[in-house]
């Protein structure tokens, strides 16, 4: 397995798979390559780009050096931008949005953003922000992953069908990273997004909550150079056979085969 190395010594795994312009996919909290809807997404988009799949730090074939803060991920994704030949197309999924903005808020070399339900918090409750975040660290496995996914609105029936799956037991494997993306949307705002003039479609799924769609809507309004589009979807989630042909049409707008 290819890895590139991040400024403070960790080891981020990644694959590289397709021809075209480079294409890097940013997976959501609790899911790395052996454990994400992504893997379906990028085949389909081989063709025409160079799609790269990595482990977040912390996540499968990933290292993880203490202490965590979000320059840390953005440090490992401008390490994979310089190993894919920038400029390249950046795809968020859920908490991977909020990695793809703050990479471009940093002026890493970005072309292109598509963003798929970023859960963007504004509502400046920063104590309660902490709060869960504390929490959630003094919580492990099992425990902290029904946590977090019952605070960040995860339906009852849909958390009960993942327990005891080889899904449930992937995230209970890297429950101590869901802390990670509580400090990472605790660190996304109004500021981070007024700095990202990067072309950005943010998309959400029909068939999600009213607070998934408004987080996307609040999210296009705040970007300087966005658009929005709904898709055919389930709660969270657009089948990737939707998806692609969405992020193609958006990626090859200005792109030209390398």
């Amino acid at each position: 397995m290819p890895v590139v190395t991040s400024p403070d010594g960790t080891r981020i795994g990644y694959q590289r798979e397709g021809a075209g312009p480079s294409l890097i996919l940013i997976d959501a909290a609790g899911h790395f390559r052996a454990n994400s809807p992504l893997g379906e997404l990028a085949d389909l988009l081989t063709t025409d780009f160079t799609v790269y799949r990595y482990d977040r730090r912390g996540r499968g074939g990933s290292g993880d050096t203490p202490p965590y803060a979000p320059q840390r991920e953005v440090e490992d994704l401008a390490a994979l931008i310089a190993e894919a030949d920038a400029p390249t197309a950046l795809y968020g999924y859920s908490s991977g949005c909020l990695l793809a903005l703050h990479a471009a808020a940093a002026g890493l070399d970005v072309r292109r953003l598509v963003l798929l339900e970023p859960p963007l918090n504004t509502d400046g409750d920063e104590a309660g922000q902490r709060a869960f975040t504390a929490h959630l660290g003094r919580l492990t496995g099992a425990e902290a992953v029904t946590f977090f996914l019952t605070e960040i609105g995860v339906p009852e029936h849909m958390i009960s069908g993942m327990r005891d799956t080889p899904h449930w037991n992937a995230m209970v494997s890297v429950a101590h990273t869901l802390a990670y993306d509580s400090l990472l949307s605790a660190a996304t705002g109004p500021a981070v997004l007024a700095r990202v003039t990067t072309p950005t479609l943010v998309l959400h799924s029909a068939g999600s909550t009213g607070d998934l769609t408004e987080m996307a809507a609040t999210t296009a309004g705040l970007l300087p150079a966005a658009e929005r589009r709904g898709l055919p979807g389930e709660w969270h989630g657009v089948p990737a056979a939707t998806l692609a042909p969405v992020l193609t049409e958006f990626l090859r707008r200005d792109a030209t085969r390398q």
